[in-house]
């Protein structure tokens, strides 16, 4: 007899047997779940709305496999509500709004419902704002899952409508208790095969995970069809380290991660720590970031952070982006390397940076300031008659090269822009300023 011929139940329990590991070792219960424990432990926030039954709708936010949809299947069950599970990448906002329609009519017999809807993010504005009503009314009560912050990706009406929950990756200790867990357990787990794992094997299972709870485990089910196949009754480390093959780094160069690590590249850059900054960098190019945007970022960095205090970290960084267009990874990561450790070590200055920030400011402030006349070309009769270019004082047929003229409008004249350090190379420039402020001021007497 097929599948197909079985009974529900049958196929249902089929399904269960066929099931990723991962899957059937899902918790049932809070007392099974594992992690969170500053949302779920005696007291803690979560666990006080779970236990008072307390229908508000919520966000669970974090990264891949730390629980998010099993925590939304166990409330579901404490609250003995009906559970209706949606993808915001598979589904529609069209079969969102028949659901809640019907669970509106089931309401009014006394039924409640939680809808969950992994990926909410990906729901543009207008989707989302169909959720509001049904919320507003306690139609719903609506589970959120993302892995992207909510302050940015979910629109405030309904951000204010739900409690934001933040769930953290899973430790290293915390995913070892579920593999072995998964080990030991005969119903779901891999207990009818009587497998064992060395410590050292489960450890580097935990590492691979990046604390998703689900890598761990597809890692584990790997290993122990591995050690089946040979009839083998130890999951050793060598036989972890065949099943992982290559460690997958958890990172989404869209999201969250990719935004989190490129600020703490450039933030360790800042703080002159090259350690810091090479191992940012690696983790980027590691994980798979376009290489070509990492370049950017640097020769960025170059002109933010250290600026004049030594210009020639500009033309390094743009030689680095160059080698990297030119040999591709991995040949080209060295180039980076090798320009992230020269920002990182060489002097540092912003004053490039809050200069032009000061006169992006002034500009929106002042609007279009009209060029002095001095300064205007004069390159017809009419604009001469006009009085463009009078009185311009050519720098190069003065004494010290330096004209006592004003060069900015007279609304913002003497506003100083670019204040150097006295780092580096920007030490000379500003002995250089003070040197054409003394010419300038004894031109002045000069005049008077």
């Amino acid at each position: 007899m097929s599948l197909f011929d079985a009974s529900p139940m049958a196929q249902t329990a089929a399904r269960a047997r066929t099931a990723p590991l991962a899957e059937r070792m899902r918790p049932r219960s809070l007392d099974e779940y594992v992690g969170q424990e500053h949302l779920l432990g005696p007291g803690k926030p979560l666990r006080l709305q779970i236990e008072n039954d307390d229908a508000a709708s919520m966000i669970f936010w974090g990264p891949p496999g730390v629980g998010k949809t099993t925590l939304a299947k166990i409330i579901a069950q404490v609250t003995e509500a009906s559970f209706i599970e949606f993808s915001a990448v598979l589904s529609g906002i069209k079969e969102i709004k028949q659901v809640m329609v019907e669970a509106e009519k089931a309401s009014g017999f006394g039924s409640r419902t939680i809808l969950f809807v992994d990926e909410i993010h990906r729901f543009n504005k207008a989707q989302q704002d169909a959720f509001l009503p049904y919320v507003e009314r306690g139609t719903i009560r609506l589970i959120g899952a993302t892995t992207e912050n909510p302050s940015f990706e979910i629109i405030a009406a309904l951000l204010s409508r739900c409690r934001v929950y933040t769930l953290r990756p899973l430790e290293e200790s915390q995913i070892v208790t579920l593999l072995q867990r998964a080990l030991a357990d005969e119903e779901r787990g891999l207990g009818k095969l009587h497998l064992t794992a060395d410590d050292d094997a489960l450890a580097a299972m935990a590492a691979y995970a990046s604390g998703d709870a689900r890598n761990g485990l597809n890692a584990l089910e790997v290993a122990a069809k591995l050690a089946e196949a040979r009839e083998e009754q130890t999951i050793t480390t060598a036989l972890a380290a065949e099943a992982l093959q290559q460690r997958v780094l958890l990172y989404d160069k869209k999201g969250e991660q990719h935004y989190d690590i490129i600020s703490a590249l450039h933030k360790s850059v800042r703080n002159s720590d090259a350690d810091a900054s090479l191992y940012w960098l690696g983790r980027m190019l590691e994980a798979g970031e376009d290489p070509m945007y990492v370049a950017r970022r640097i020769v960025r960095m170059a002109s933010e952070d250290i600026g004049l205090a030594a210009p020639e970290a500009l033309n390094l960084c743009l030689s680095a982006r160059d080698a990297m267009h030119f040999l591709g990874r991995p040949e080209g990561d060295l180039a980076l390397a090798q320009a992230i450790v020269y920002l990182a070590l060489a002097p540092k200055s912003n004053a490039i940076y809050t200069a032009y920030g000061a006169v992006r400011e002034d500009i929106e402030k002042t609007a279009a300031e009209s060029v002095p006349l001095h300064l205007r070309n004069a390159p017809t009769k009419l604009m001469k008659e006009l009085d463009y270019g009078r009185d311009y004082q050519y720098a190069h047929d003065l004494e010290g090269r330096v004209a006592d003229m004003d060069c900015l409008p007279p609304s913002l004249a003497d506003r100083r822009y670019y204040q150097p350090t006295n780092e580096g190379r920007e030490k000379l420039l500003a002995q250089r300023m003070q040197e054409i402020a003394r010419i300038k001021a004894a031109k002045r007497e000069l005049k008077s």
